[in-house]
């Protein structure tokens, strides 16, 4: 086992701490507080191929494996999460969904552009009473020969708005349940397709989340992905390779909280010595440092076995379940640390922690990840 990343792993980590730092960290607080999409910032991730980072290039992509996508979301993620989620859901639902599973016409229609962020893509599964159990898909996908009338409503969708294409997840044959479930291609401004009002989040506040109505939409034949019925098996292997993306969020948002922390520790005096020569300090930066580091290799774990096309259900579903819950247990340590400091908003850590909590939750719920992780091991 070599443990060393190589130069090209390096530069791009590199790279993205760059861009997190100089253009993402301005303004990241105010994003939050008001709730504001970081457009122009999501347009220069595209520009420096963040969107796209393993896309073949003859589609405009960079071509990367997943280790490269693992060490950039997590420093993406030190900073912003917001825009992390929006590189997660184009890069890992959005364009490796059309890559793996699109016809060519797809992929030359939608993928050069989704790779480059000129557009951005949704992933449209959640609905009001099919979360977890996604098998259950009220919304309805009939055919009518040359296209599909779609009717329906999906909730929680990540760049609801500001997306352009949407990868929507019906119900076309409900006598074969999630056999009969189909993966559709909707393009914003298609007559019957509206758009929820904005999500008013704990976290994640710079994202742009949003419920979608189709009322009796016309989705052209040619915009199902795969056959007849393979709806349900697409959203499911698309899901495997978000989780690894999820689960690099949270990492990074640990190890943001932790950078912060030790700093802060270092400049913090009480009892006429930085707070980092006391022995509880020291224990609570032991143990997120532990706790950080095993969890990045979980991530790397998980993007080494899709790199090297192994079965990655147990390794990305372990790798969500623990670094999620290292961001929940990090972040709230973070802001223990920072004492009161770390109950307002200059000192960072009280974001990290309100986006640290959805990690737990969106993109299979720690519970499936359990679910999925004792599947597999009891196989």
């Amino acid at each position: 086992m070599d443990f060393n990343l190589t130069e090209e792993h390096l530069a791009v980590q590199e790279a993205a701490r760059d861009f997190a730092q100089t253009e993402l960290l301005p303004g990241v607080i105010e994003r939050d507080e008001h709730q504001k999409f970081p457009a122009e910032q999501i347009k220069m991730m595209g520009q420096l191929g963040f969107l796209g980072m393993m896309v073949d290039p003859k589609y405009g992509g960079g071509g990367m494996d997943t280790v490269s996508y693992v060490l950039a979301m997590e420093e993406i993620s030190k900073v912003d999460a917001s825009a992390s989620v929006v590189m997660s859901v184009n890069n890992s639902l959005v364009c490796w969904g059309l890559e793996k599973y699109g016809n060519e016409e797809q992929k030359q229609k939608y993928l050069p552009r989704l790779a480059t962020g000129e557009i951005i893509g949704a992933f449209c599964l959640s609905e009001p009473e099919a979360g977890s159990d996604a098998t259950m898909q009220r919304t309805t996908a009939v055919d009518m020969g040359d296209h599909y009338l779609l009717n329906g409503t999906k909730n929680w969708i990540t760049n609801g708005s500001t997306a352009s294409v949407y990868l929507v997840i019906a119900q076309t044959h409900p006598e074969l349940r999630h056999k009969g479930i189909n993966a559709l291609i909707v393009e914003k401004g298609m007559p019957g397709f509206e758009i929820g009002p904005k999500e008013n989040k704990l976290g994640i506040r710079g994202s742009d989340t949003h419920s979608l109505m189709f009322t009796d939409v016309k989705v052209p034949k040619e915009n199902r992905i795969g056959e007849d019925g393979f709806g349900f098996k697409f959203a499911m292997s698309t899901l495997n390779g978000g989780r690894i993306g999820i689960a690099s969020q949270a990492l990074g948002i640990a190890s943001g909280a932790y950078e912060l922390a030790l700093k802060y520790s270092k400049e913090r005096k009480a009892f006429g010595v930085p707070i980092s020569q006391h022995q509880s300090i020291q224990f609570k930066l032991a143990d997120m440092a532990t706790n950080i580091d095993a969890a990045r290799l979980l991530c790397l774990q998980a993007a080494a076995d899709k790199d090297a096309h192994r079965d990655y259900s147990k390794s990305g579903a372990m790798a969500k379940v623990f670094a999620s819950k290292v961001a929940m247990d990090t972040t709230v340590e973070a802001v223990q640390i920072h004492g009161g400091y770390g109950f307002v908003k200059e000192y960072h850590v009280e974001r990290l922690m309100r986006d640290a909590k959805i990690t737990q939750i969106y993109e299979g719920t720690s519970e499936i990840q359990k679910i999925v992780i004792s599947r597999e091991i009891l196989k």
